[in-house]
């Protein structure tokens, strides 16, 4: 469950990368989705893994969007992979 926290910090400080306008949107749908998968079991290493990977891929289509430098997200895929 740490890791998942860690994830979605990381994930809002991305948020921060994104034009002004966007922000409140992806802040929110972050929130959203981390809230929606609350009830996963923590204990089930594959089930967590899955959607860590799909945090870090969501979060890479997200900043190559907007023209963010994938490189920023270097600590999240550190995160996501570990």
């Amino acid at each position: 469950m740490h890791k998942a926290l860690r994830a979605y910090g990381e994930v809002l400080r991305l948020v921060r990368r994104l034009p002004k306008d966007t922000r409140p949107y992806y802040a929110k749908y972050v929130r959203e989705n981390f809230v929606n998968y609350r009830e996963v079991d923590p204990n089930d290493a594959n089930a967590v893994q899955e959607l860590l990977n799909r945090t870090y891929t969501h979060s890479l289509w997200v900043l190559k969007k907007y023209s963010v430098d994938e490189a920023v997200a270097n600590k999240l895929k550190e995160i996501c992979s570990s």
